[in-house]
C-alpha cells in the first residue's frame, strides 16, 4: 500500500513486521527448548524480543488504521505513531543497557551511561508526544494527506546510533576481539538498510534493521550450548542452574557418572552409548526440568528439582537398573555419584569438585551416595587445595609445609643401603601430615604438581650435599615425577637449575616416572630423558605391572631400572604360575641390561623370593616405614 505523503509516496508492506514477529517467536522457542544461563543480560535480552514484537505489532495497526482513511481514527493513528516511535527508542535504549551488562562496565560509568541514555528518550519521546498534541508535528488531513516536516525522528536516530557507537569503541578493550566485529559489522548493516529505505522512501523494513542486533545477541551471547548427540549442555550452564536453584532454595538432586576409560583428551563416546545416554533422559524424566551436563569427555552429570519429581528415589532405582542392564552389554569402567542437593555446597557452587573428590576415593565400577563423610572428606580436600594454591603461588623453595620424607633402598650388589626414593608430605596446620594420595591428584588437576616437585628436589638436593660434607656413602636418590610436568618446556631447565644450584652432581640424582599411554606423551617423554641423562641424571620406571604395559614402548625408553610395583611381588608369591611369570619378566629385563628393583618387601619370604627373581634393588617396609629424609643417615654408611 501507498501512503500520500507531502514529500511524496511513501511504500509500505507488513511482511517485513510479520517476519519481525516470525523471527523472535523462533527466537522464544529456541531459548526455551536450550538451556540458556540465566544471566541479567539474557533477562535484557528477552525484553528487547517483546519490544521488538510490541513494536511490529504496532506498526502492522498503524498502518492498516492508515489505509482505512477515516477521519475518525486518526487520534488513534497518531497514538500508534508516537508509541511506535517510542518503542523503537527504547530498543536504543536497551541495547545500551545491554551492552554495559555485557561487558561488565564499572559501576559509575554504567550509571551515567543509563542516566544518559534514558535523558535521550525521554527528550525524543516528550517532544514527539508534544508535537503531536500541539499539531505542529505529524498530522492527517481530512483528504488523507500527511504532514510531517519534523525531522525528530531522523534526528534521534542518528544521536542514538552515534551514542551507541561510542559506547562499543569506550568497551571494546573488556570484550573478545571478534564478539565486538560481529556487533560492529550488524549495526553497520541495521544502520545502512535504513538509510537505503529511507532513500527509496520505504518503511517497511524499519522494525526489521532494529532485529539484526537482537540475532547478533542471540547467536554471539545465548547460542544453544547443547551437544547435539547427547542432549548435554556445558559447566558453566551447570553452575547457572545451581547458582538458580539455590536462589530459589529448591533443593535438587544429582546423579553424575564417570567412564574413566573415555576420560581422555581426544577421545569421545560412542554412539551405541550416547543413545542410550538421550534415551535415559529422555525416558526417565521427560519434561520434569531435568538437565543433562557433559564435563571433559568422560563425565556426565545429571540434575532435576525434586519438586517436579517427587518419586526421585523411585526414578533413580529405575535408572540403576537400567544401568546395570547396559552395563552387561558394554562392560567400561564406571564410578557413579548420587547425592542430593547441600545447603554449603551449593552456595560455594561447588559440585565438581566434590563429586571429582569423591570419585578419588572410589574403587572402580562401584556407586556412592553422598552423605556426611563424604563431605567431610571434600572440605579437608578443599583446605588442602587452599594451602596447594598458596604454596604454588609463593613458589618458596624451602616452604616448610612441603616436607621431605624417603624410604631406604637395599642394593643386593653392595649389600648396604646405598640409594632411597624421595617422598612427599604436607604439614598443615588444620589436617598435620597428609600423604601424597589425598594431594597429588589435587596438585596435578590445578596445575600445582610441579612446584611441588621443584620444592622436594631442592630438599632432596640439599640432604644429598650434607651427606656427602659428612662423608655418607649415598648413589642416589630418586624423585618422583608427573608425566603432566615433561610438557613444559622448562622442565629440564628447571631440574638442572636446581641440581647445579645446590652443587649436587647430576648422577645422584634419579627421576621416577609412570608409562604413559599416549603417543604425544611418549615421545615428550623420550625427549626429556634423553636430554637430562646427559647430565648423568638417573631413570626409573615406577609401578612396572600395574595397569597397562606396553612392552615395545619400555624398550624405546632409556631407562635404567625397572621398578616392579607391590602387585607383583604379591603374585610371584599367590602361585607357582604366578611365580614363574614375574621372574621371566625380571629375567628379560636383567638380560637387557636392566636393573630392577622391587617395592613393596614387607617381609623375609618377600625377600627371599626377590632375591631369586633377578633383583638388583628391594625396598619396603621389610627395611623401613618412610621417614624424615634427615634420617636416611642412620641407614647409611661412611667411607673408610
Amino acid at each position: 500500500m501507498a501512503h500520500l505523503s507531502a514529500a511524496g509516496a511513501e511504500v509500505y508492506s507488513n511482511a517485513g513486521d510479520i517476519g519481525v514477529i516470525t523471527v523472535c517467536l523462533v527466537m522464544v522457542i529456541l531459548l526455551i527448548t536450550s538451556y540458556v544461563s540465566r544471566t541479567r543480560s539474557y533477562y535484557i535480552f528477552l525484553g528487547i524480543i517483546c519490544v521488538l514484537v510490541a513494536a511490529a505489532l504496532v506498526s502492522v495497526s498503524y498502518h492498516r488504521l492508515f489505509a482505512q482513511n477515516d477521519p475518525r481514527l486518526y487520534d488513534l493513528i497518531y497514538a500508534l505513531r508516537v508509541l511506535y516511535q517510542a518503542l523503537l527508542f527504547d530498543l536504543f535504549f536497551m541495547f545500551a543497557l545491554y551492552t554495559v551488562v555485557v561487558s561488565n562496565l564499572e559501576h559509575r560509568k554504567a550509571r551515567i551511561v543509563a542516566v544518559v541514555s534514558s535523558l535521550m528518550w525521554l527528550v525524543i519521546v516528550g517532544v514527539d508526544v508534544g508535537r503531536a498534541i500541539a499539531g505542529t508535528g505529524y498530522r492527517v488531513t481530512e483528504e488523507g494527506m500527511v504532514f510531517n516536516r519534523s525531522y525528530l525522528y531522523m534526528a534521534g536516530y542518528i544521536l542514538f546510533v552515534a551514542f551507541l557507537a561510542v559506547l562499543m569503541a569506550r568497551v571494546r578493550k573488556l570484550l573478545y576481539k571478534r564478539v565486538m566485529y560481529g556487533f560492529y559489522g550488524t549495526m553497520a548493516v541495521s544502520v545502512l538498510l535504513r538509510f537505503y529505505q529511507m532513500l527509496l522512501n520505504h518503511s517497511s523494513l524499519t522494525t526489521m534493521t532494529f532485529l539484526f542486533p537482537a540475532v547478533a545477541m542471540m547467536y554471539i551471547m545465548h547460542s544453544n550450548p547443547y551437544n547435539v548427540t547427547l542432549g548435554a549442555v556445558d559447566i558453566r550452564a551447570m553452575e547457572d542452574m545451581v547458582r538458580n536453584l539455590y536462589a530459589r532454595k529448591a533443593s535438587f538432586v544429582f546423579m553424575s557418572m564417570l567412564l574413566p576409560e573415555y576420560d581422555e583428551e581426544g577421545r569421545e563416546f560412542p554412539e551405541e552409548i550416547r543413545a542410550q545416554v538421550r534415551r535415559f533422559s529422555v525416558d526417565f524424566f521427560k519434561f520434569r526440568k531435568c538437565v543433562l551436563f557433559q564435563l571433559g569427555n568422560g563425565r556426565m552429570i545429571l540434575i532435576f528439582p525434586t519438586r517436579l519429581n517427587p518419586n526421585y528415589e523411585d526414578r533413580i532405582t529405575r535408572i540403576m537398573a537400567g544401568f546395570q542392564e547396559q552395563y552387561q552389554r558394554f562392560r567400561h569402567l564406571y564410578k557413579i555419584v548420587i547425592g542430593e542437593s547441600i545447603e554449603e555446597i551449593s552456595r560455594r557452587n561447588e559440585y565438581v569438585g566434590l563429586i571429582k573428590s569423591i570419585e578419588r576415593g572410589m574403587e572402580d565400577n562401584t556407586v556412592c551416595r553422598v552423605g556426611a563423610e563424604e563431605i567431610e572428606r571434600f572440605n579437608r580436600d578443599e583446605y588442602i587445595l587452599r594451602e596447594l594454591t598458596d604454596i604454588y603461588n609463593k613458589r618458596d623453595p624451602e616452604d616448610p609445609r612441603v616436607m621431605a620424607f624417603c624410604q631406604p633402598v637395599y642394593n643386593l650388589q653392595t649389600g648396604r643401603f646405598d640409594t632411597a626414593e624421595a617422598l612427599m608430605r604436607l604439614d598443615l596446620k588444620e589436617t598435620g601430615l597428609v600423604h601424597p594420595d589425598q594431594f597429588i591428584p589435587l596438585a596435578e588437576d590445578h596445575g600445582y604438581i610441579h612446584v611441588l616437585t621443584e620444592i622436594i628436589l631442592n630438599k632432596t638436593c640439599r640432604e644429598i650435599r650434607w651427606l656427602l660434607q659428612d662423608g655418607y656413602q649415598i648413589e642416589r636418590i630418586s624423585v618422583n615425577v608427573s608425566v603432566l610436568e615433561l610438557k613444559d618446556e622448562a622442565f629440564c631447565g628447571d631440574i638442572d637449575r636446581i641440581i647445579s644450584g645446590n652443587r649436587v652432581p647430576g648422577e645422584k640424582i634419579a627421576i621416577e616416572l609412570t608409562e604413559s599411554h599416549s603417543d604425544a606423551d611418549f615421545m615428550i617423554m623420550k625427549e626429556k630423558i634423553e636430554e637430562l641423562r646427559g647430565q648423568g641424571i638417573k631413570f626409573y620406571l615406577d609401578d612396572f605391572g600395574t595397569g597397562y604395559s606396553n612392552m615395545e614402548r619400555i624398550i624405546e625408553l632409556p631407562f635404567d631400572i625397572i621398578k616392579f610395583d607391590r602387585s607383583m611381588v604379591a603374585a610371584s608369591a599367590a602361585d607357582e604360575r604366578s611365580g614363574k611369570i614375574v621372574e621371566n619378566l625380571a629375567h628379560l629385563f636383567r638380560d637387557m641390561h636392566y636393573s630392577v628393583l622391587y617395592e613393596g618387601v614387607e617381609s623375609e619370604a618377600d625377600e627371599e623370593r626377590c632375591r631369586e627373581m633377578s633383583a638388583s634393588y628391594m625396598q619396603g617396609f621389610r627395611y623401613s616405614r618412610p621417614l624424615p629424609i634427615s634420617r636416611l643417615r642412620e641407614f647409611l654408611t661412611k667411607t673408610g
